[in-house]
Formats: C-alpha cells, sequence, structure tokens
C-alpha cells in the first residue's frame, strides 16, 4: 500500500464516522494543483543532469497552503500528493489558518555539493515562483532540506517579487527566521512522549529509547531524551546503526555526525545492522526517518513487542507526532 492509497483509505474511513457528504468527500480527495516541473542544472564537473520536482497544493479553504519540500530518491508524485492531504488535516485539526502542500525533488542530496545543490533549488524556485507566495503557498524544510535551502529560496524568490522574507518558513534567524524552529519537532515527538508515558505512570527518565532516523527529528529527539534523563540505546542513520546497552552520549554523537556526516564510526558504540533497528529491545521506539515502516514485518521480527507493552512514537511528516499504542494488523498496516 503506497502512501497516498493509504492516506486515503484513512481519511474514507474518517469520512464515514464523521457522516461527510459524498460530494464533500469527492472534493476533498482531488487536490487544488498539482505541478510537475524539470530542474537541469550544470554539476560542477560541467555536465549536465536533469531532476524532477514536484509541488501539490492540496486545499486553500482555511488559508495559504502550507507543507515542507523534501530532496529524497524516493520522492514520487503519489508521496507528495498525500503528504499535502496530511497538511490540509493537520493544520485543520490544530486550528490554525493554513491549507495543506507539499513538495520535493528525486534526488540524493548527498551525493550532491553544496553549489549543486544551491542550484537546484534556484532552478526549482524558479520554476514555481509564481505559484507560491506570502498568501498562496508557504514552504518549509523538510527530509533532506534545512534553513539553507530556504535562505536560497527566499533569495530567488525575492529577485521576481521582492524582499519576501515570509514566503518560507523554516529560514535562519538572520533572515527573519524562529528562535526554536529547529528543535520544534522533536521537542513535540519529546513532549507528547511524555505525555503517553505519565497516562502509564512511567517517565523519560526511567525508560530506554530507539531513534530510526538521525536527522533533524531524530537528533533533536535524542538530545531532549538525554537531557530529561532518558536512555537512547541505539540510533540509525543512512550511513549504518550505532548502539550502547548502557546509554548512547547523545553530545558525543551529535558532535560526530556533524563532523562525519553520520553516526557510522561512532566510538562510542558498536556497530549494529541498520535493519534490525525497529528489532532493537527497548521501552519506546521512535521511527523518525521515512513513514510506513511499522507494519507485519516489523512486527514478525520483533516477538518482544508482543509480549510486553511497547510504545511507539511516530514522526508522520514534519512538525507532526501520532503517538500510538500499537497491535499488529493482518493486512501489514499498523492502525491507531
Amino acid at each position: 500500500m503506497n502512501a497516498l492509497v493509504a492516506t486515503n483509505r484513512y481519511f474514507k474511513q474518517a469520512v464515514r464516522i464523521l457522516g461527510i457528504d459524498s460530494k464533500l468527500e469527492r472534493s476533498l480527495l482531488i487536490p487544488f494543483r498539482e505541478i510537475k516541473v524539470e530542474c537541469t542544472i550544470p554539476k560542477d564537473d560541467g555536465t549536465l543532469v536533469s531532476y524532477v520536482g514536484f509541488r501539490v497544493q492540496h486545499d486553500n479553504a482555511r488559508g495559504p497552503m502550507k507543507g515542507g519540500i523534501r530532496y529524497h530518491p524516493e520522492v514520487d508524485p503519489d508521496e507528495v500528493n498525500a503528504l499535502a492531504q496530511l497538511m490540509t488535516w493537520k493544520t485543520a485539526v490544530v486550528n490554525i489558518p493554513y491549507g495543506g502542500a507539499k513538495g520535493g525533488i528525486g534526488c540524493n542530496p548527498r551525493d550532491l555539493s553544496h553549489s549543486e545543490l544551491e542550484r537546484l533549488t534556484r532552478v526549482f524556485t524558479q520554476k514555481i515562483h509564481d505559484l507560491i507566495g506570502i498568501h498562496t503557498d508557504v514552504p518549509a524544510p523538510d527530509m533532506g532540506t534545512n534553513s539553507q535551502t530556504m535562505a536560497w529560496i527566499l533569495d530567488e524568490y525575492s529577485k521576481f517579487h521582492g524582499h519576501s522574507p515570509a514566503v518560507v518558513t523554516g529560514k535562519p534567524v538572520d533572515l527573519g527566521g524562529s528562535l526554536g524552529r529547529e528543535a520544534a519537532t522533536g521537542r513535540g515527538v519529546v513532549y507528547a512522549t511524555a505525555a503517553l508515558l505519565s497516562d502509564f505512570g512511567k517517565s523519560i527518565s526511567n525508560e530506554t529509547f530507539v531513534i530510526q532516523g538521525f536527522g533533524n527529528v531524530g537528533s533533536w529527539t535524542a538530545q531532549l531524551l538525554f537531557e530529561q534523563g532518558g536512555k537512547v540505546k541505539a540510533v540509525s542513520d543512512v550511513t549504518g546503526a550505532v548502539k550502547n546497552d548502557a546509554g548512547l552520549d547523545i553530545p558525543a554523537l551529535v558532535k560526530h555526525v556533524n563532523q562525519t556526516g553520520g553516526v557510522k564510526g561512532f566510538v562510542g558504540a558498536h556497530e549494529v545492522d541498520p535493519r534490525t533497528i525497529l528489532t532493537e529491545d527497548c521501552d519506546v521506539l521512535i521511527p523518525a526517518a521515512l513513514g510506513g515502516v511499522l507494519n507485519k514485518y516489523a512486527f514478525a521480527n520483533n516477538p518482544w513487542c508482543l509480549g510486553r507493552c511497547c510504545f511507539f512514537c511516530q514522526c508522520i511528516t514534519d512538525a507532526t507526532l501520532a503517538v500510538q499504542r500499537k497491535s499488529p494488523r493482518s493486512d501489514g498496516q499498523v492502525y491507531c
């Protein structure tokens, strides 16, 4: 089940529960606009390379559309469409005056130099600048992008429309960004985890944690859990996975990642197969990378979680957390 099929399935379940009119249901399933653009850039060696960029604007009934831009090899129209739809529901649920959108480019940012990433971002912005804006659609960072990416978008957009710092969120503080934005999603994970644990008479300081993904969300989650006395025993990223049953030294691990680009080779732990990270014994498992990882295969390879209380805190998309106590379902998906 791909991301769009799964998202539509959840939406249709909600429609039945809420008794939404069938005409409105069809209207909400169809995005307001889907954009697909070719982005051709010169590489540092002089060769040309082309990438495909997407921006899906799902709904603007409640205000300007809002959603991140991700750079990842698996970005495709269905994934972007699903994430845009989820942004619409999220902004409505928390009652802020925005609609939903999402974007991305099918590329591996680790394979591109700093200057190549800048050229790619600027070309993408040139292709969509007339379809985004302060009152129309406001991009943000997501997987594979960061405040620097937003600064490039802001600068390129401003060439066409004048200085417009509000055209993106997640930009550097010096350009009008918000203090605390970088840690915000990870902090939300920690708040939600603490709330969940308190319902069961538990606290962060007495629990063990495993985190899949050590990007912006995963790394900040780990740092904040560490500061509150939690024992983060294993983490993974695209370079590998590391484990220390006594608890990882998270500040040292963050320093190592900043210096080397990944968790692999961290001297304060031993390396493990990243494919087994979801099966590591822990009290709280936090998938903070790609979606769709909690399924029947994870449960089949993780028998311990069926025999004891196990909590999953799954980062669905940027700035969103679903905290769930899970049980496997026969169709291979995991539901609340």
